[in-house]
């Protein structure tokens, strides 16, 4: 058993963001057996447990994670994700699952980010203050060169930016206008981000509204932009988003493996929408479980 400790220790930003790739790569190629997540309403505490298995050539697990959004003063997702041998079905680990999450999905932005955005970006802004917003800058600036970082959210702007160093911003339009990447990672049910606040060629980031009856991200936004997702799948199941903008122009596996174009020209809105998928739990937990193996010795 790995606590969140154990997993923080093994588990590098650096590391991770080409194995999210690989990952992302091989589910677009058919190579990663994945359903879509099993999702079951706990009505009476207004939250979500979820089931998310996945096998890889190299990984067999799966993640089980609760979702309350509505949770003060503790996370608002808990998880535990379990490995199993491959060949014969043993089960090798169980660890904390909390912070994998809040990694990976990270990590997967910064992938579509490294695809889509233009190579000279150099204004970050985050919409949102919660770990999401701090994992999201950690992973970000390791595929792009940011001169500026701002930072909105409705009630912690201020401490975030005092704590990473960055600049808070009034409003969600001041952090987003002249910025040339934008990462919503909000709790919000409703649109956080204008369409008409974004600059040509700016690539966003969506990685809230994991729900179909919920949205982080106007009409205009939406269906301005080239829009790229995870998985197709899970994404028109799932994202209220997704389904607003009624096409879809690829998976970002799909780019990484030159099947489908990224961005064409330097003037268009590109978005990637992650719902967030097994394999990225499962793969970042082999890259922890193989870790522990090295530093623990025969």
């Amino acid at each position: 058993m790995l606590d969140e400790e154990a997993v923080r220790r093994h588990l590098r930003m650096g590391d991770l963001i080409p194995a999210i790739a690989r990952a992302l790569a091989d589910l677009s190629a058919g190579k990663v057996v994945q359903p879509v997540r099993l999702m079951l309403p706990v009505a009476a505490h207004q939250g979500f447990f979820a089931t998310m298995p996945a096998c890889t050539s190299g990984a067999l697990g799966a993640k089980l994670v609760t979702f309350y959004p509505n949770n003060q003063g503790i996370h608002t997702h808990h998880a535990l994700i379990l490995l199993f041998r491959p060949e014969t079905g043993e089960p090798l680990v169980t660890m904390d699952g909390r912070l994998i999450t809040e990694m990976r999905t990270a990590a997967a932005s910064a992938v579509a980010t490294q695809w889509l955005a233009r190579t000279d970006a150099s204004v970050l802004a985050i919409l949102g203050s919660g770990v999401q917003a701090g994992s999201h800058l950690e992973a970000l600036r390791l595929v792009r060169d940011f001169r500026e970082v701002r930072v909105w959210s409705p009630r912690n702007a201020g401490a975030f930016a005092e704590r990473f160093g960055v600049s808070a911003a009034v409003s969600p339009e001041a952090a987003v206008r002249g910025a040339s990447v934008v990462v919503v990672a909000t709790s919000s049910r409703m649109p956080v981000l204008r369409g008409e606040w974004l600059s040509p060629g700016t690539h966003v980031n969506a990685v809230g509204a994991c729900r179909p009856d919920w949205r982080e991200l106007d009409d205009e936004t939406v269906r301005g932009a080239r829009l790229y997702v995870d998985s197709r799948e899970a994404a028109i199941r799932e994202s209220g988003d997704v389904i607003a903008a009624g096409e879809v122009a690829g998976e970002i596996g799909e780019v990484i493996a030159g099947t489908r174009p990224g961005r064409q020209t330097a003037e268009e809105v590109t978005l990637f929408k992650s719902v967030g998928v097994a394999v990225e739990d499962v793969v970042a937990a082999d890259l922890v479980y193989r870790a522990a193996l090295v530093a623990n010795g025969p």
